[in-house]
């Protein structure tokens, strides 16, 4: 947002008394957005790869290029949808993304060569992958302050639940139908959701009836009140603008955590089969592992979004960092065979952190007033490791014929970065604008 344009809001008053605190509302909103980013998340987008490949005449490569190329496009993208959120609210957001997101799915069902599924991974990432997960996560700072690591966790169960039931979700639609019919029923199943009850239940912020972020009596402590008329009350939100932010040392710090996670998490996800293939486990036993980390990370979710709110960031991420290097360094040596299981809980762990830590931790240092052109960013960042991933460990195994030389780097990345994010300041409480 311009600084020349301050981010306010108004609020009723006098303020209306509510039995129910709305902002628990918001958040089972956004935990159905998150559960609902899936046709634009490669945990659901992989059970359409060969149906669709063998049905259009796609090469691998080429449909994985339409995939990176969709990713790609996702990232940069992604901090204006921030900058939107903080002008407009998810309010209006959230029901676009909801509906474009939809039309995305069923466009996809239409595809009949290349060109169309490059158009249509483009809009699904740019919208599942990317806006939809970040306006849900907007609306739920907003909404929580001193729970929010808790409240961040339990949104981001959505994303977990969906990991683990999408691929079976799909994989019946397309065995029973085919692979356009599962996209359409996708497309149906977004509108459903996410934008209808966008359209009527979704507020941007507490102030707006009256309220204050976990619906504490008590008057906000991040946001100055300014003159105002005799009916309402304009409220003008704290924090960072976005050009400081961008010129503090701290932020790129934290930056090494999305980076890192995008990049060395998704290359081991994305070659797991043929990395654990290399250590004589089977197909079988890899892909099951996925199913057990998604059940750690669900499992472990409200725990650390408990710790998120009682211990400072940076030592929650410094601990993501240690869980990914062990994860890392087991899959160098598996000196054992049933350590597959301590690789995937580890794993799993490090993604809950992720979800809760990860998550909060730029409002934590920056406040609310430009959350989503900031955590955008962030978000932006991961996503190109994210798209990056893969490569290292694919050109290890072609140029020296062992996956061994990526995963030293891939050792060497989380080690930094948590060295990194432990030097980082203690944040302080954000009492003016930047």
């Amino acid at each position: 947002m311009n600084s020349a344009t301050p981010a306010a809001i108004a609020t009723s008053s006098p303020p209306e008394k509510y039995r129910f605190y709305p902002g628990w509302t918001m958040l089972g909103i956004a935990a159905l957005a998150n559960y609902m980013s899936a046709p634009g998340q490669s945990h659901s987008v992989a059970a359409f790869k060969e149906p669709m490949r063998d049905s259009l005449g796609i090469t691998e490569t080429n449909y994985s290029l339409a995939y990176g190329i969709g990713t790609l496009i996702s990232g940069l993208l992604l901090p204006i949808t921030g900058r939107l959120l903080d002008r407009f609210g998810a309010r209006r957001v959230l029901p676009v993304v909801g509906l474009l997101l939809g039309a995305g799915c069923l466009l996809m069902s239409q595809a009949t060569s290349l060109q169309g599924v490059i158009v249509g991974f483009s809009l699904i990432r740019i919208l599942g992958q990317g806006s939809l997960c970040l306006a849900a996560m907007w609306l739920v700072g907003e909404w929580f302050e001193q729970r929010r690591g808790f409240a961040t966790a339990m949104a981001g169960l959505g994303g977990s639940i969906s990991v683990m039931s999408f691929p079976l979700i799909n994989g019946y639609l397309i065995s029973n139908y085919n692979w356009q019919t599962a996209w359409a029923v996708l497309g149906i199943g977004v509108w459903g959701i996410v934008t209808v009850p966008s359209l009527l239940l979704v507020r941007d912020r507490p102030e707006e009836l009256g309220l204050t972020p976990d619906g504490f009596d008590t008057q906000p402590t991040r946001s100055k009140p300014t003159p105002s008329s005799e009916t309402t009350t304009s409220l003008v939100l704290e924090g960072w603008e976005t050009r400081a932010v961008l010129r503090d040392l701290n932020f790129w710090k934290l930056l090494s955590i999305p980076v890192t996670s995008g990049l060395v998490g998704t290359g081991l996800v994305f070659h797991q089969v043929s990395l654990l293939g290399s250590h004589d486990i089977s197909a079988n036993w890899a892909l099951g592992l996925l199913s057990l980390q998604a059940l750690t990370s669900t499992s472990a979710a409200l725990g650390f979004g408990w710790l998120a709110d009682r211990w400072e960031c940076r030592y929650l991420l410094c601990l993501a960092m240690v869980f990914l290097a062990l994860a890392v360094a087991l899959v160098i040596t598996l000196p054992w065979f049933y350590l597959i299981i301590l690789y995937a809980i580890l794993l799993g762990l490090h993604g809950s952190v992720l979800r809760s830590a990860g998550m909060i931790v730029w409002m934590t240092y920056y406040g609310r007033r430009n959350q989503g052109a900031i955590r955008g960013c962030a978000v932006a960042m991961m996503i190109f490791g994210s798209a990056l991933g893969p490569l290292p460990l694919a050109l290890s195994i072609d140029y020296f014929g062992s996956y061994s030389p990526a995963l030293c780097m891939f050792l060497i990345m989380p080690i930094t970065a948590g060295v990194l994010t432990a030097t980082v300041s203690k944040p302080q409480p954000v009492t003016e604008v930047r």
